[in-house]
């Protein structure tokens, strides 16, 4: 099981990278509701690194926050490549950061398919190069557990996978 001091350990791991490389981030959540943003910003000195967090829970947020586009919404709904892709895109544009983190999924215990079980979970990880041009990677993963569990194991994945990506940039 996760620890909270497993998600401190994270958080603070990437914030003395970003501190160092005088770097931001900025965070889109949907499925973990703030929960990325709490752990980045109980981080002393978080400020000179953290720009916005935004969470965008409903299709309604995601397009009028970050420009998610309302027909990929509609069509694809809110749980896919496409959607998480438009939500760190449209986060970096708006807080300007270098480095950005977005999450939408299925929590439960309510609204799974048989394409998309509860627990399906994407994610992606965006970095602004010197050009301005931003570099975006996808993925997703489908997690076990009670609503609770999976909101956290997002959480943790998201830190981890994020703390990699700058860690493997040094």
């Amino acid at each position: 099981m996760i620890k909270e001091k497993q998600l401190e350990l994270l958080s603070f791991n990437i914030g003395n990278i970003l501190k160092t490389k005088k770097k931001t981030i900025t965070i889109a959540e949907s499925c973990t509701g703030g929960w990325i943003t709490k752990c980045l910003t109980s981080i002393d000195g978080s400020s000179n690194y953290f720009k916005y967090g935004f969470i965008t829970y409903s299709n309604e947020a995601k397009y009028k926050m970050i420009n998610v586009n309302k027909i990929i919404l509609k069509y694809f709904g809110a749980v896919n490549k496409k959607v998480v892709y438009e939500m760190v895109k449209g986060a970096i544009k708006k807080s300007s950061a270098d480095y950005g983190i977005s999450v939408s999924g299925i929590a439960g215990p309510n609204g799974g398919t048989l394409k998309k079980p509860i627990g399906t979970v994407w994610f992606a990880f965006a970095e602004k190069k010197i050009n301005n041009k931003i570099y975006i990677s996808t993925k997703y993963k489908i997690f076990h557990g009670n609503r609770k569990i999976i909101r956290l194991k997002s959480t943790n994945y998201a830190l981890q996978t994020f703390l990699q990506k700058i860690k493997d940039k040094k």
